[in-house]
């Protein structure tokens, strides 16, 4: 997947625990342009990993959504997002503990954070789920992870595959 620059594509921000296996749910998604693994919501400029990791930074591990939205719409990136993970877990996703792996939606527009609040009260209601503890908050400066991150899956041979 190529780097698009384009005036039409929106942004949206999903963390889900492992960036990793967030980025692979949507890197392939039909209408989804780009994806990138970084870090925000923390308070801390420009954060390694290794700060990041240290659960002293406030940041969470997320993906970086760029797509069309004539493509995909932001409520199936939404649908994506609630089925890849499990958003009852307060800060933490399988072996991974820690506020850094915590769910949350960073929006980048009042549209996307009314349709994110509705798609959680949704799921609320269908009683599929215990009590669900994603955050849904304004998003907020993005860090870039280290390139070693970035379509870590694809890079080692395991795409298609989510952690």
């Amino acid at each position: 997947m190529v780097a698009v620059k384009n005036k039409n594509l929106e942004t949206a921000t999903f963390a889900a625990g492992c960036f990793w296996g967030v980025e692979e749910a949507f890197r392939n998604l039909r209408g989804v342009k780009n994806t990138m693994v970084g870090y925000t919501g923390g308070r801390v400029a420009s954060p390694s990993y290794e700060m990041v990791c240290s659960d002293r930074t406030g940041h969470a591990e997320a993906v970086q959504v760029k797509f069309n939205p004539k493509e995909v719409s932001f409520e199936k990136l939404l649908e994506v997002f609630w089925s890849s993970h499990d958003p009852t877990q307060l800060n933490r996703q399988g072996p991974d503990i820690g506020k850094q792996y915590r769910s949350a939606i960073f929006f980048h527009s009042k549209e996307q954070e009314q349709a994110a609040k509705k798609s959680k009260q949704e799921l609320e209601k269908s009683g599929k789920l215990k009590k669900i503890v994603t955050e849904i908050v304004p998003a907020g400066e993005f860090y870039k992870a280290e390139d070693y991150h970035q379509k870590y899956y694809l890079k080692r041979g395991l795409a298609g595959k989510v952690c």
